[in-house]
């Protein structure tokens, strides 16, 4: 394959970081599409709404042991290599749940194939945040999202496609092997994609980095070329910094210190627990399932409206794309926040009026929900970690909070479908004050990433302290490479020397 370069070789990383999400959506539906089939609940002797719960959640269980592998693995194997081992993680946990044949396999394929998601869903976000600029960082891992939202629809169709042999195990065995589908292209292309800048910059690999930033500047840069020098030896000056701190020590991500780990941390975190604590995986894993119990529709139907209610999904999750650099992460993250909770207060009051046309209510707020969810807390909780921690404990800081992401996940997808048989319309009034909190939260202690480097977010944090933050608005510097000849004659001058710059705010 000849090398890429440019906008060529940044679409071929942003395919790669698709398809790994891509798959990740569809992890997180198929089992909901295949376990209502009586293929399927005939190999595993109709399991009640508690294994039912087992076998769905421990896949989130594997997710949060592969995060805690990536915590202490990712920095060594970089984030090339550690999306290599995930995927190769996945294909044997893949060929271990197709073959399944009894409980106890099937548990322990979903948890392998979870450890492998878990490696994918920490490095994959860094890897893609290090390789763009700050000016559509936000809207690459906006598309990122949309293809976890893409993953749904595409399980649903293809568990109702299959289910049409209702006699064979083939309608349950055939969505999930699918997964390989997946894996072999990331696997086949990986090979000839570069690895992290910033990475290699961090293991004293310049010159390579040096190349690599050229290589994503395009085919007529070259690494003598002022601006990738000084996208270099901005990077440069940040890991020398953090170097002066002193070696990283397993304790110093759990310690404030200089760089204000923990703070980053706990911040970095939220917007994951927000992904799951919203409800949206109380409805994901088990829509079709929920159609059925909450509405009576039957297992056919119910596919089909899941199927299309994840197409409507994955079209609105672009809308972010037009936006999110410009209205920030704080006002769609909010906004966001706020919408799901109205749906989910007007969901538990069709479940409660409890008629025929409250029940159809009840989807068009399911739809609804969805809708919302896509254009605010799920981007901005896939990208907001990943641009807040330095580089220095990036990996480690992004880790934990995915591991978070995967502990929640386990705790609702678990207790879902019991809470649906014993608290009925009363669990979306829980999920509803829960959305509501949110917006106080990201208001009072969330800064702004928007068009920021970042190495401008270290600013942000070298100059607040833990509390309530003052930096609400998206930043207005651009990168050197970003500007036009005008703006940086503005910036540096006619001869070249740097101007006053007003301090990020």
């Amino acid at each position: 394959m000849p090398a890429l370069t440019g906008s060529k070789l940044r679409g071929a990383i942003a395919g790669i970081c698709g398809l790994a999400f891509l798959l990740f959506g569809y992890d997180q539906g198929v089992l909901g599409a295949v376990i209502g089939l009586p293929s399927f609940r005939s190999e595993f002797n109709d399991p009640d709404r508690n294994m039912e719960g087992v076998i769905a959640a421990i896949y989130d269980i594997g997710c949060f042991l592969g995060a805690i592998l990536a915590f202490m693995t990712a920095d060594r194997w970089g984030r090339k290599g550690s999306i290599k081992w995930g995927s190769w993680i996945m294909v044997v946990g893949t060929i271990l749940q197709t073959s399944a044949v009894e409980r106890v396999q099937m548990i322990i394929s979903r948890v392998i194939t979870g450890i492998g998601n878990g490696v994918n869903t920490v490095n994959v976000p860094i890897w893609q945040a290090e390789s763009f600029k700050s000016n559509n960082r936000g809207a690459m891992l906006v598309i990122q999202s949309a293809l976890i939202a893409l993953g749904h629809p595409l399980s649903t169709f293809m568990g109702l496609a299959s289910s049409q042999d209702k006699e064979t195990s083939f309608a349950w065995r055939w969505p999930i092997a699918f997964q390989g589908v997946f894996l072999v292209a990331i696997l086949a292309v990986l090979p000839f994609l570069p690895e992290s800048p910033r990475w290699l910059i961090s293991h004293d690999r310049v010159e390579e980095a040096t190349r690599v930033f050229a290589q994503l500047e395009g085919a007529d840069a070259t690494v003598n070329d002022p601006k990738i020098v000084r996208e270099r030896d901005m990077v440069l000056s940040s890991v020398q910094h953090e170097r002066e701190v002193g070696e990283i020590s397993w304790g110093e991500v759990f310690t404030e210190g200089p760089n204000r780990n923990i703070s980053r941390v706990l911040l970095g975190a939220g917007p994951y627990m927000m992904n799951q604590w919203s409800g949206i995986n109380c409805l994901a894993y088990f829509l079709p399932i929920t159609f059925e119990r909450n509405i009576g529709l039957s297992t056919e139907l119910s596919l089909v409206i899941a199927g299309v209610l994840g197409v409507q999904y994955f079209l609105v999750s672009w809308l972010p794309y037009f936006f999110i650099e410009k209205a920030g992460r704080r006002k769609v993250l909010m906004s966001s926040a706020a919408g799901c909770s109205f749906c989910m207060i007007m969901i538990s009051v069709m479940l409660y009026v409890d008629t025929l046309a409250s029940q159809w209510v009840f989807v068009a707020f399911t739809f609804l929900f969805f809708d919302i969810f896509s254009w605010g807390i799920l981007p901005v909780s896939w990208m907001y970690a990943s641009e807040i921690m330095p580089l220095r404990t990036r990996n480690k800081g992004v880790a934990l909070g995915v591991s978070c992401h995967w502990l929640s996940n386990f705790v609702v997808v678990y207790v879902t479908p019991i809470a649906i048989e014993n608290l009925g319309y009363r669990l979306y009034i829980i999920w509803a004050c829960l959305n509501a909190s949110f917006v106080p939260i990201t208001w009072f202690f969330y800064p702004e990433t928007a068009r920021r480097s970042l190495e401008d977010m270290d600013e942000v944090f070298l100059n607040e302290r833990f509390g309530i933050t003052k930096t609400r608005s998206p930043g207005q510097k651009k990168l050197p490479f970003e500007m036009t000849k005008e703006e940086k004659m503005d910036e540096f001058g006619e001869n070249g020397e740097k101007q006053e710059m007003a301090p990020v705010h």
